[in-house]
């Protein structure tokens, strides 16, 4: 379990000022110019040695990540772009730093521009996140007036900028090149790749777009040493994480945590456990509602990380842990992401924009009990033809509960549709 004195975000429960005089009185801000002082290459090579992989879902390596922005600024600027959105249902970490801990963020906006050679940052942050854009404007105000960033931010000789740009609530547009597109007044749609952002982003120019969760972590992981962070996990997954536990469990919550932690130790340590009992556990989604559901003998003993959860047809995604007791009808809740998918598809892609709807229909004849048996190896068939197929992963976001539910609980839909074949006779 994690000791209180590893813990990145000291204010994750909003018990402190949120403000600028408490983020200093919890380290933030403390030494930054030092750190600028270090030089790029120094950051980006301290950030790779740390081993943080992005919070955002993908799990791409942070430091590489910047390291793919050109080494020289030509006659385009490059822009910093942090990813606020955060849509994926059952996640709700970067709303909680953006409420709570704004400072952890703007810190390490500056600190990740200038690794990257940007003079700005946008912060794409969610529509319905309205106190959550007051409370970062306030810090980005408090530090602009301290002189910590703005025209010779911290004294470093180098100008930045943040600025606050709020969505419209979309889901698509928390995929990185339909972000982009929607903070140039465009309809939120994801670009074909490539070229990527790193080449050709924002206005066309070189951009790195990190989560939130990513950036707010940066600053800390530079004061305290990329061997501190890297002590926490196994190899390539390493680091704390913020966990999002909600659903059947005791005391639904946010936590930060080791990686790597065991996903019934999380939930017991946590959350208080399982309603009526880890027995009464039907399924866990372990990172949020486009990842594969587990069953109860997976969840026994897997690992919360990047790999562990790959090995067992899952993923962390953004480390939002679903959890479903016996009560639970797992058709009927895999039938409503359905739904959730065909909502949010942008309707460029022919396999998405006709397949999630396709998919949402036959997922309600599955609830019912309506269809055949043969149209579940359909239904499974349908969604390979749509996962791999479209421009960004919203096609795969879709396809994957479904392939979790029939790989996992098939016997479940076979009862539904017999039983319903009983009924009418």
């Amino acid at each position: 379990m994690l000791a209180d004195k590893d813990r990145i975000f000291t204010n994750l429960y909003g018990q402190h000022d949120f403000g600028l005089k408490g983020a200093k009185s919890r380290g933030d801000w403390d030494g930054t110019k030092d750190i600028l002082a270090k030089g790029r290459e120094w950051i980006i090579n301290e950030v790779k040695t740390s081993g943080l992989r992005g919070r955002g879902g993908a799990g791409f390596s942070t430091g590489v990540k910047w390291s793919f922005m050109p080494k020289e600024v030509g006659a385009r600027p490059h822009f910093l772009v942090v990813n606020a959105d955060e849509g994926e249902p059952g996640t709700c970490k970067d709303r909680e730093i953006l409420r709570h801990d704004p400072h952890k963020l703007v810190e390490g906006c500056l600190i990740a521009g200038f690794a990257v050679q940007a003079h700005a940052a946008y912060i794409y942050v969610r529509g319905e996140f309205f106190r959550e854009a007051e409370h970062l404007q306030a810090a980005i105000d408090q530090a602009r007036e301290a002189g910590l960033i703005g025209k010779n931010a911290c004294g470093s000789g180098w100008d930045f900028e943040v600025y606050v740009h709020r969505g419209m609530g979309a889901y698509v547009c928390g995929e990185e090149s339909a972000l982009i597109e929607s903070l140039e007044g465009k309809k939120g749609q994801p670009r074909l790749k490539p070229p990527f952002p790193a080449g050709v982003g924002l206005y066309g120019c070189p951009t790195t777009v990190n989560n939130v969760e990513s950036i707010a972590v940066v600053a800390t992981i530079l004061r305290r040493g990329a061997t501190w962070f890297s002590s926490f996990g196994r190899p390539n997954n390493t680091g704390t994480k913020l966990f999002c536990i909600s659903g059947h469990v005791n005391k639904p919550c946010n936590v930060e945590e080791s990686m790597s932690i065991p996903l019934r130790e999380l939930i017991e340590k946590h959350a208080g456990g399982v309603r009526g009992g880890w027995d009464n556990l039907l399924g866990i989604i372990p990172g949020g509602s486009s990842v594969p559901v587990l069953t109860k003998d997976v969840c026994d003993n897997v690992l919360m990380d990047f790999d562990a959860l790959r090995e067992v047809r899952s993923g962390l995604g953004t480390a939002a842990v679903i959890v479903m007791d016996k009560s639970t009808d797992i058709v009927k809740a895999i039938a409503r992401l359905s739904y959730f998918y065909k909502h949010e598809s942008c309707g460029q892609c022919t396999p998405c924009r006709e397949g999630t709807g396709w998919m949402w229909r036959m997922m309600e004849r599955m609830v019912s009990g309506e269809a055949e048996i043969e149209e579940i190896d359909m239904l499974d068939e349908v969604t390979r033809q749509v996962e791999g197929h479209t421009i960004c992963a919203l096609g795969d976001a879709a396809a994957w509960p479904i392939q979790g539910l029939i790989r996992n609980f098939r016997p479940e839909m076979e009862r539904r549709i017999l039983a319903r074949r009983q009924a009418r006779l």
